[in-house]
Parts: C-alpha cells; structure tokens; sequence
C-alpha cells in the first residue's frame, strides 16, 4: 500500500540510486510486483536476504509483501556455523544471497539460494510462462507477517522478532508524512538491511518521496564521499559511525555542504561526539532515535530543537537533556516499572515500558512478550519532570554494588571526557564484599599516558567514589556489534577470564 501511493502521487521521480539513471517509484512498483508474483509461485514459506545493501533490498522487501511471505533479512557478517542455523530456521524459503553466501551456506534442506543479479535481472524483465504466480488476489492483511528479524546477541540462539504489516505502517504514517520530501532531497543509507533501521529508512523515505542512496557497506571515507557526489540531505547512523566521520571531517577540514539532517541512533551516544558533532556541522539538524527491533523502530525522539537548547543552555537540568532520548511518540505510552511491576516515581530509575499500536514485542515460535498491551524493553531508564526519556543502558549490564545500582553509562561519559580517552567500556566484575566491582576498559586516543590512578582520580573526582572503577584495563579497541553496540558481555568475560593488571602501573609503563 505504501508503495503504490507513493508510485501513484511521484510515479516517475527517483526513489533509489543516483539522481540520473536511479530506480523511480513506478519501476520499483513495476519490479517489486514481477518479484512478488514469482515468488508467489515458489512452494517456500518465507522470502530471506543475506546481502549488503543494493536495489535487490527494497524490491525484495515490496516483493514479498506482495506474494504474502515474510521478509527475512540476515547478517552476511554471522560466521558460517550461526549462518547456516540461521537459514535452517527460515526454510523453506528462496533466499537472496550476494557473491560467496551461497557457497558458505551449503546445501540446507528447503532453502534455495538466488544471487542478487539474478533477481534484479528478473524484476527488470516479465516474467517468463509458467514460472510466475497469483500475487494480485492479495488483499495486504494487516495482520500478515511483514519481516522477521534476528535479534543480535553475544550468547544463545537470536529470537526472530514478528513484525506484522500493521506495525509497520501504523509506525510510518504517524511519523512521516505522505509526499513529503522534497525532489531534491536524498537519504544515505548505510545501516545493514537486517537492521530495524534499515527497514524503516526505506518504508519511511518511499512514503515520504526521499530518494534513497544506498551505501553496500558502511566506510567513513565512502560515506562522506557519497553524500558530497549525490547531495545527500538526510543520513541515519549509529554513534560509532558518526565519530568516524567526524575523524574523516576533521583531518579534510570540510564538511557535506548538501546534508540538513542526521539522525543517530542503535546505541549509546557519547556526549562528546555529538558535541563534536554540533560543532563541526552547526547548520545540521541532529536528531537522536531510541527505538527497538521488537517497536518497529523509533519510540523517542530528541528533536533539533531539544539539541540545540541543550547545547547552548546554561541550565543544568537543560543541558543534562543532550544526554536523553528525547520524549516518546506522542502515538506511544511510555511508563518506567520499578522492580515490583509498578509505575516509579518520577525521576527514578526502573525498566522502560512502552504500548502502542506499532509495538510488537512478538517473537516467532513463541508466545507474545505484551502483558496487556505493554513491551518490557529490558533497558532501564528514567523520566525528568519534562518527559525527556534517559536511557541508562540494559538492565542485565547494571552494576549492583553494596545494593546499589550503578549505570554503565553514567561512568564511560565521565571517562569519555578525559583529554586522552577515546573509548571506555565499563561493566561489573564479581566482588565477596560488595557484590560487584566497577571494570573499565579504555582505549587511548594517542594524546596522553594516563596511569590508572590518574583515570580512578578522574571518575572519583566527578562521580561518587562508589563509581570509581577498581580495575582499570587499556585495550587498543572494544568489541563491537556491526551495528555500534558494545558487547558487555564479551568485555566482561574476558575481564573475568585474565588476570588483572597492577592497578598502580601506568599504561607506558606495559
């Protein structure tokens, strides 16, 4: 339905690729439909991706929207053992692979591999006789299963998160409006397509109008190189990508004249990026978006508005808020639980809730996680008396010392702000008398040798002395998810599993 609204009202304007020779709306409904109606013909219960970005994405998606079988995206990155478990649980199903997956999946009972250019080279012909099916008895039931999506995770098997159509579109059409981008306008896309994020930015940007420009793989150099040549206006990305790009920005001394909005979202935004962010591109709306997979995408927003007051307030409760998420959808209701299940005061800290409309909280094979309508994130947070939402990290990463929980968070910012940090993590260690110790993990930025007492100094001096980390490692990087996520447990496991350095030698001193 979107899509043909949006080839009905911009038909022959540009929805993907460059603004010559791109992919219009018409063509994408074109192809989407030939796509739909051969898969509607394959005797396979579910339609999977593991790819980089390209055209295939998009009229993949529509396309099985249209044959009635749920999308189901991959992560090409997963090694080849998780990779084939992975496609075992879509089978049966046709799944679209790009150069190399097909040979790393191996022959998997019920799934049959499609390269990309095979189906690209299909959307863009008609469908030859005989191999085609019905797809236009299709009545897009809002109740139908839209995308399937694999939570990432250090541990166990993922959960594949249910996304029905009626998530989708009731998060898009309260969100953005119908037509309007305007021509000129492009959106860079350079989140892998089995993020939430790379799902919503395309159902959003052809509701909208954006054109959207697709980058295979995120790379700083490429990325701004890319938004420069196509004129991008409008870019997602997660914290770990936009310092990256304020690295490449800094060392050119220039910045991406067309860009107007960037948003960022998927993980913890250090205050001093987007501070360095705000600085180095002060014409840019920046937006922050805290959503879920489970949520079809964003809940809270920290509009340009809220960033700017933050920025230049002189107010502490004011400027505290550049480290919020922003205030829920007015289309949601978010509430904090404290630990026995009820609402907690204002300002105090519990698990993030939300209900709506485009919440899921479905998981497939399982019954639904909503206790009367409401999703429980896992993450904690808290409200202030302006309604702006602090996200204080997962509830399984708090830190619990002597009774007493201690954010995550809340540390790395502080030790993120030390003239030679580039990077912190900071997770909780097993301690006989408090329960658990503060760990933190930090790597340099090549501007200084702090000693561990100095970096324990620093935290003490600004936080309570409870949340000054008792051990101190230095590491040349942290592990990552694709996506930007810290991987605490990995930090942690390795933190339990090696013997702790002295914790009065400096760090030139190893």
């Amino acid at each position: 339905m979107l899509l043909e609204m949006a080839a009905d009202g911009l038909g022959e304007r540009v929805a993907f690729g460059s603004r010559s020779g791109g992919m219009s709306f018409l063509q994408l409904l074109e192809r989407s439909r030939r796509v739909g109606a051969w898969l509607a013909g394959r005797p396979v219960e579910r339609v999977g991706l593991v790819d980089v970005n390209s055209p295939a994405v998009p009229i993949t998606l529509f396309g099985a929207a249209i044959a009635g079988k749920p999308f189901a995206p991959m992560s090409y990155r997963l090694a080849d053992d998780r990779l084939k478990a992975t496609l075992a649980r879509t089978a049966p199903a046709v799944v679209i692979v790009g150069d190399g997956v097909a040979e790393r999946a191996g022959d998997i009972a019920g799934i049959l591999p499609v390269h990309r250019q095979q189906l690209l080279d299909r959307a863009a012909s008609e469908v030859r006789h005989g191999e085609g099916g019905d797809a236009s008895g299709w009545l897009g039931d809002p109740e139908g299963v839209a995308v399937l999506l694999f939570t990432s995770g250090t541990t166990g098997e993922p959960k594949a998160a249910v996304l029905r159509h009626r998530h989708l579109v009731s998060y898009v059409i309260s969100t953005v409006e119908f037509m309007g981008a305007g021509a000129e306008e492009a959106a860079l896309v350079s989140v892998p397509p089995y993020h939430v994020a790379g799902i919503s930015a395309i159902l959003s940007s052809v509701y909208s109008g954006r054109r959207v420009v697709q980058l295979e793989t995120f790379e700083p150099h490429a990325w701004t190189i890319t938004a420069r040549r196509e004129g991008v206006t409008h870019a997602m990305v997660v914290p770990t990508m936009l310092a990256r790009i304020l690295d490449v920005l800094e060392h050119e001394g220039s910045g991406v004249p067309s860009l107007r909005h960037l948003s960022y979202g998927g993980g913890r935004m250090p205050a001093p990026v987007i501070e360095r962010a705000m600085t180095l591109l002060p014409d840019v709306d920046f937006v922050n978006a805290y959503g879920l997979t489970e949520t079809s995408s964003t809940i809270a927003v920290l509009d340009p508005d809220d960033h700017r007051a933050a920025f230049s307030s002189d107010d502490p409760e004011v400027s505290r808020r550049l480290g919020s998420v922003g205030r829920p959808l007015p289309t949601l209701e978010v509430e904090i639980r404290a630990i026995d299940g009820r609402r907690a005061a204002e300002g105090t800290s519990g698990e993030i809730r939300v209900r709506g409309e485009q919440v899921s909280g479905e998981y497939l094979g399982e019954d639904t996680a909503l206790d009367d309508g409401w999703f429980a994130t896992n993450d904690a947070g808290r409200l202030d008396a302006g309604g702006y939402l602090f996200v204080e990290g997962r509830i399984d990463d708090v830190i619990v010392r002597g009774g007493e929980n201690l954010s995550p968070g809340e540390i790395e910012e502080v030790l993120l702000r030390h003239p030679a940090v580039a990077d912190a993590g900071v997770v909780g260690l097993p301690d006989r008398e408090w329960g658990e110790q503060v760990a933190a993990v930090v790597v340099l930025n090549g501007r200084g040798r702090p000693s561990v007492t100095e970096l324990q100094d620093w935290v003490r001096t600004r936080l309570r002395s409870a949340r000054m980390p008792a051990r101190v490692e230095f590491r040349a990087e942290l592990p990552y998810t694709e996506t930007g996520k810290l991987l605490r447990r990995v930090l942690r496991d390795e933190l339990r599993n090696s013997e702790p350095s002295h914790s009065e030698q400096s760090h030139s001193e190893r």
